[in-house]
């Protein structure tokens, strides 16, 4: 699988699909995405880890993982997914890691682990929405997530990032 994220370029492109998909929407099951500069972080920093993931191997989880960061501040963290559903690395969520959650559903039934390998074999990259917990806590709040296609000593995987719009 060759990497084709070039997030900022496609920032706009973003909005405008994410635009129409919730024009599209019926009013009660909308879920507002991020706002483009939210959006356009989100990219940047996932874009950013996928290059040294490619570089560095799970050697770069450590630097990933540290609180205050420049890869984790806030409610923003890095997670690393195999393509099979494995997950191999949660930065808020670490006894996630080493789990097969291909098959998890969120709140609303949604098995978005699925939507996230879809939107990378399918486009390199892309957005999705789903309901997970915030970091501390247990109830489901909405999420977007930005997810870019990479490898991870040798293995296709997928690294993503997002935000909580409620």
């Amino acid at each position: 699988m060759t990497r084709r994220c070039d997030g900022l370029s496609r920032t706009l492109l973003v909005g405008v699909v994410l635009l129409v998909l919730g024009l599209a929407i019926p009013a009660t099951a909308r879920r507002s995405p991020p706002p483009l500069h939210q959006a356009a972080e989100i990219e940047a920093l996932v874009n950013r880890a996928a290059d040294m993931l490619e570089a560095e191997g799970a050697r770069a989880f450590d630097a990933f993982r540290r609180k205050g960061s420049t890869w984790r501040y806030g409610d923003v963290y890095l997670f690393v997914v195999d393509l099979r559903g494995i997950v191999l690395f949660n930065a808020a969520h670490p006894n996630r890691e080493g789990h097969d959650l291909l098959h998890e559903r969120d709140a609303d039934g949604k098995q978005f682990h699925h939507d996230f390998i879809d939107a990378v074999t399918r486009f390199g990259s892309g957005w999705v929405d789903y309901m997970f917990p915030k970091p501390g806590q247990s109830a489901p709040s909405v999420k977007w997530s930005y997810v870019c296609a990479t490898r991870v000593a040798g293995v296709e995987a997928l690294v993503g990032a997002g935000v909580y719009v409620e």
